[in-house]
């Protein structure tokens, strides 16, 4: 075993103890902008200025998907006040995409259920929004069938 010591004069320790400071400040500093970066691209696309079923169609279209005019369903609900598994569950999905449903704990909502009309996938497909004063607030593709799937957009 190598033990090596080293006295620390009173100019050496205080010097460490400043490169030690100035480290971790970078450190902290660079840490913030990289989450930042991550947020910023996850928020690409514009939610809002939802005023009508045309609206609807036209944000999933420029998301790639054609959907028909009409929708299969139309709801009104009520987010939870506190989630359950499943909720949490889709909730990451709806923060992987930008969109966060726990800020509408115990909010109503309206949802849209849209066919997707060409998605390369053997069964039905279908789009939902989440709509709330004219924003998009959760949505998803996914298919009902018992090998489906939910994603976010």
């Amino acid at each position: 075993m190598f033990v090596y010591t080293l006295r620390a004069t009173g100019i050496k320790f205080f010097a460490a103890i400043a490169v030690s400071v100035a480290l971790l400040t970078a450190i902290i500093g660079i840490l913030p902008s990289v989450s930042a970066a991550v947020d910023v691209a996850a928020v690409n696309t514009e939610f809002g200025n939802i005023d009508s079923t045309d609206d609807m169609v036209e944000f999933l279209s420029t998301l790639g998907y054609t959907v028909e005019n009409t929708p299969v369903s139309t709801i009104e609900i009520t987010i939870p006040e506190e989630f359950d598994a499943v909720f949490e569950e889709y909730n990451r999905v709806q923060r992987a995409q930008g969109l966060n449903l726990k800020r509408y704990l115990g909010k109503t909502a309206t949802v849209y259920v849209f066919r997707v009309c060409e998605y390369d996938y053997d069964g039905e497909v279908f789009a939902t929004l989440f709509i709330r004063n004219g924003r998009i607030i959760a949505g998803d593709v996914c298919s009902c069938d018992g090998e489906g799937f939910v994603k976010g957009f």
